[in-house]
């Protein structure tokens, strides 16, 4: 069973992450409160706690998962190339997968080797845009579609 687990906005730019336990997405305006505040391709990005586990094992460190800087975090599921066009499924509100989330360099300031750890396997996740809008909470289910 794939489950969300985990939810945060950043209100601006390079901001920090801020966790929700709930959000209202649209397709006008992805995730309320996000910076991002448009439609596109990449509204919405997903990360799996078992990639972002697999990449936190190669450096050594343990991080929490707002370090990735996405949006949600998803536990069940690993991500690949063959994801690309489906639908996600959370709460109300779904999504599609439209393409991976490449690691910046960001992530390297946050933990050396972590930009190296995210690079295979789509293990930084997948970027999505709004279909249809909705109410998404901690702890809803998330069907992968297509």
């Amino acid at each position: 069973m794939i489950t969300l687990e985990g939810i945060a906005i950043r209100t601006r730019s390079g901001g920090p992450m801020a966790p929700l336990t709930e959000c209202e997405i649209t397709p006008e305006a992805g995730i309320a409160g996000d910076f991002r505040r448009r439609p596109g391709r990449r509204q919405v990005t997903i990360l799996s706690l078992e990639s972002w586990q697999k990449a936190c094992a190669e450096t050594g460190e343990m991080l929490d998962w707002k370090t990735r800087r996405a949006n949600f975090l998803i536990t069940g599921y690993d991500f690949s190339p063959a994801d690309v066009g489906r639908q996600v499924h959370i709460g109300t509100a779904v999504l599609e997968i439209t393409v991976e989330t490449d690691p910046c360099h960001k992530m390297e300031a946050a933990c050396p080797g972590l930009l190296k750890a995210l690079t295979p396997d789509w293990r930084g996740g997948v970027c999505c845009r709004v279909l249809k809008g909705g109410s998404v909470r901690n702890g809803d289910p998330v069907q992968i579609i297509g």
